[in-house]
């Protein structure tokens, strides 16, 4: 259910923020603007000035006037606003059968139109550099003060290729790193598609370490991130009331440090090993305050003892903090770091480098992200919807039909022209870019499905 709430709060902003960004640009421009919605199919309740608010379709032949019905439709998956004397994803030509009126779309200037479809971008654009601005300015940042390596998954990438918890970490295909976030950033964002050369220091000795782009991108297949800095500590949230937890006298507040004999860096190692000693006893050390504590604890049937967890970095952190230009600064760099991810990201899909499963997430996954973030805080919710409003905006400008990309397309080919393209050409183009879309969504949706 969480699932769910998230993905339609997420959606609805995220399409609202695009549309309104071709409302109101229509707006602006002279142009009548018929319907606004969020979803597709079926209107289910809407409100006009004409009709106040209303349940269900509105009949075939309403004439708004000028006045646009503001609406929410059953399929939640996207939403558009109908401007008046445009081709679009509604597909209704009944306006074609008249001459162009002033108010409508086709009667505009290239340059008018060109505003209009770019509106929505720009929109996504807007909210996603306000986000990165306000994260810079309002909150400080915390930077990990180590690259030693606490914890490497086992049988991962990492793993393989040699890297072992004790590890300093100097630099990752060439680059120097000097903060964890730095590893992270060149392992799992900045290198994607390329093998992984990582420089560390064991016992004061360095080595090298090969991490093949292939086996990486497994990895990240199952999302997992794999390599985790030394600090990281699991915390206990609360205990449920009548658990084996509470019975063996677990509290919350209570910091893991052993489990079954094992060191516990991870939330990964910790179900694992739980959920594998079912009905059996299993010490726990554990710290309390100041004191360090030895107590056992039996799983139930389920591999499970009744805790709600954290995790906790127990190691020596920096916070930066930046002005309000400075924080402008950022957040035009991060739009302009997180682009240049898209399109490597799609370069290396298309080449085979990445696969397509890890580089795309439909609803499932949208749904997935967006509530890990809201757990996780209002800020992470917050940033994730900017770079989701981010992604929209690039994929929305790419010049495929249906997007505003390809509308942009055909509007300079106009302006260029000087004439209109025929308008069965047009039909045409909407149509097959919209079956192409539908079927890449269904594949998208398929990916998501079987990654669960």
């Amino acid at each position: 259910m969480n699932y769910i709430i998230y993905f339609l709060i997420t959606i609805i902003i995220i399409v609202f923020v695009h549309e309104f960004g071709h409302f109101i640009t229509a707006k602006l421009t002279g142009m009548r603007v018929d319907i606004f919605t969020i979803g597709f199919g079926k209107r289910l309740f809407g409100w006009n000035k004409l009709n106040g608010f209303t349940f269900g379709d509105l009949p075939e032949d309403w004439d708004g006037k000028g006045n646009t019905d503001y609406r929410l439709s059953l399929l939640p998956f996207g939403g558009y606003v109908k401007i008046a004397g445009m081709i679009d994803e509604s597909m209704d030509l009944k306006f074609l059968k008249n001459e162009p009126e002033p108010w409508e779309f086709r009667a505009k200037p290239a340059w008018k139109k060109a505003i209009v479809i770019c509106g929505g971008v720009t929109m996504n654009l807007i909210l996603a550099f306000l986000v990165f601005w306000a994260t810079n300015f309002f909150q400080p940042k915390q930077f990990v003060k180590t690259t030693t390596v606490g914890y490497v998954e086992g049988n991962s990438a990492a793993q393989k290729a040699g890297l072992q918890k004790g590890d300093k970490i100097i630099s990752v295909n060439g680059d120097k790193v000097d903060f964890w976030e730095d590893v992270d950033s060149r392992l799992f964002i900045d290198n994607i598609g390329k093998n992984i050369d990582i420089l560390v220091n064991r016992n004061g000795e360095n080595k090298d370490l090969i991490i093949p782009h292939k086996s990486l991108n497994s990895d990240l297949k199952k999302n997992l991130l794999t390599v985790f800095p030394l600090g990281y500590k699991i915390y206990i949230d609360s205990v449920l009331k009548n658990s084996p937890a509470q019975q063996a006298g677990i509290q919350s507040g209570d910091v893991l440090l052993k489990v079954n004999n094992i060191p516990i860096y991870k939330d990964i190692q910790l179900t694992s090993i739980i959920s594998s000693q079912k009905e059996k006893q299993i010490p726990v050390n554990l710290i309390r305050n100041k004191d360090t504590l030895q107590l056992a604890v039996t799983p139930d049937k389920a591999g499970k003892i009744g805790i709600i967890f954290g995790e906790k970095f127990l190691g020596n952190v920096e916070y930066k903090s930046y002005g309000f230009f400075k924080s402008i600064d950022l957040g035009f760099a991060d739009i302009g770091r997180f682009t240049t991810l898209t399109f490597s990201m799609l370069k290396n899909v298309i080449v085979g480098n990445v696969a397509f499963s890890s580089a795309f997430g439909g609803p499932v996954k949208i749904a997935q992200f967006a509530a890990k973030s809201a757990d996780s805080g209002f800020l992470n919710f917050i940033y994730f919807l900017a770079m989701l409003s981010l992604s929209l905006a690039i994929l929305n400008i790419l010049p495929f039909p249906v997007l505003d990309g390809g509308h942009l397309v055909i509007i300079i080919i106009e302006g260029l022209i000087k004439r209109e393209i025929p308008i069965k050409v047009k039909v045409a183009i909407q149509n097959t870019g919209f079956v192409i879309l539908i079927l890449f969504m269904a594949f998208i949706i398929y990916n998501d499905l079987i990654s669960l």
